[in-house]
């Protein structure tokens, strides 16, 4: 109950103080100021959530065959979680992960992304604010030639007890590698590479809004961000049309905190470059440039919204997360080689499909190997829903009743000599 009071009076003072949070998540990022607003809504929430699922950390009590036992479940908390942060969502994915851990009973130390350290600090400010004790909610920044160097030491420190971390999926295989000797829990979060499959019968003006609302939020930079569009013959140039339309209309690259701006800067040079490679070595291979295609005339880390049509699997776009505002889209003819295609990647976090087909939808639903599937529906992150990957895209759930198992160990007690 303690806990519970505590986690929401630090959601009341992330609500007061909810346009400060906001301005501080664009002014570290670039991103656009209505989508930090979006994001504090969304990360206040998490801490609104788990400060209700604090008191409903329930055990059981098991009926033996003997008469003389009883048998009880407990759940405690794991101990000390480090958590490890990416700079995409600096806000929401700490409280994602941290509000589960302390509703849980555990302390945190939270290691922010190098580039986006301040809401880290700010969300510690009104933590301390809440009055939650000190010492329970911990903030370590770090330079990014430490990073690696502090990530290591949390991994390997006999007293963490647990590892929560969303980036890479090649530094999460690092942080396995550490936090193995000693054996700690481990959730993970890790990379994608999205399919957004549209069907003959899709609705093509539905699919193409839910292709925008995927691919382009954060200017691209999101783990469920859809980074192949798969598009059957039938509808295919329907679809390229209307999508490359969208954004001509809608889609305004400019300095976050200007009205009207709906694409921000990529966080660094290393990213733009990333798309550039990209876009290079598709055009290289055959692909055709629909719009977009170079560095915004505003400069340094801007890009422009970029759709390509004829993209083919061998495409570095088709096989790599391009992580920015890149739309690459293959033409497919029959529903068993979207699968295929969708289903080739060694990650699978999110994937997306637009059919009005029923036996489609549950067929598709199913067999796509991913943590998390939208059918019709471009955005499908909430608290209440368990967020997470299969393959090589993570280990756990996070948010929704699932995310606070992350955080406790299930304990049996077997009472004799009754």
């Amino acid at each position: 109950q303690e806990r519970s009071a505590l986690l929401r009076k630090w959601y009341d003072l992330m609500m007061q103080h909810k346009d400060d949070l906001a301005r501080i998540i664009t002014a570290e990022s670039g991103k656009p100021l209505k989508e930090a607003q979006g994001e504090v809504l969304y990360s206040a929430q998490f801490l609104e959530w788990f400060s209700e699922e604090a008191r409903r950390i329930y055990g059981d009590i098991i009926s033996t065959a003997s008469r003389e036992k009883r048998a009880l479940v407990l759940k405690q908390p794991v101990g000390v979680a480090a958590v490890i942060t990416p700079w995409n969502f600096p806000s929401a994915m700490i409280t994602r992960k941290v509000g589960a851990a302390l509703a849980a009973g555990c302390t945190v130390v939270v290691k922010p992304a190098e580039d986006t350290p301040f809401s880290a600090l700010a969300l510690a400010e009104l933590a301390n604010q809440a009055g939650i004790p000190p010492g329970a909610y911990n903030v370590v920044p770090c330079s990014r030639r430490r990073a690696q160097e502090v990530g290591e030491a949390l991994c390997t420190d006999p007293l963490v007890s647990k590892i929560s971390f969303t980036g890479s999926t090649a530094t999460g295989k690092a942080l396995l590698h550490h936090a193995a000797n000693s054996v700690k829990r481990v959730s993970m979060e890790l990379g994608g590479l999205a399919p957004f499959i549209v069907f003959d019968s899709a609705n093509v003006d539905q699919a193409v809004a839910g292709a925008m609302a995927s691919k382009f939020r954060n200017s691209g930079q999101t783990c469920v961000c859809s980074n192949r569009f798969l598009v059957q013959s039938g509808i295919h140039d329907a679809f390229v049309s209307k999508l490359a339309e969208a954004m001509r209309a809608s889609l305004r690259v400019g300095n976050g905190f200007e009205e009207g701006t709906t694409q921000g800067p990529l966080i660094n040079e290393k990213a733009v470059e990333k798309v550039e490679t990209h876009v290079s070595d598709a055009l290289a291979k055959g692909a055709t440039l629909v719009t977009g295609g170079k560095r915004h005339q505003l400069g340094n880390n801007f890009f422009e919204p970029t759709l390509l049509s004829n993209v083919t699997r061998d495409m570095l776009c088709a096989r790599e997360e391009t992580f920015g505002p890149l739309a690459p889209v293959i033409k497919f003819h029959t529903e068993e080689e979207a699968l295929a295609i969708a289903n080739a990647a060694d990650v699978g976090l999110a994937g997306y499909f637009y059919s009005q087909d029923p036996a489609q939808i549950w067929r598709v639903a199913e067999r796509l190997e991913v943590g998390m599937v939208g059918v019709n529906e471009g955005l499908l992150s909430a608290v209440e829903c368990p967020f997470g990957g299969v393959k090589q895209s993570g280990l756990g759930r996070e948010g929704s009743k699932y995310g606070i198992d992350e955080y406790l160990e299930v304990k049996y007690v077997c009472l004799g000599g009754l």
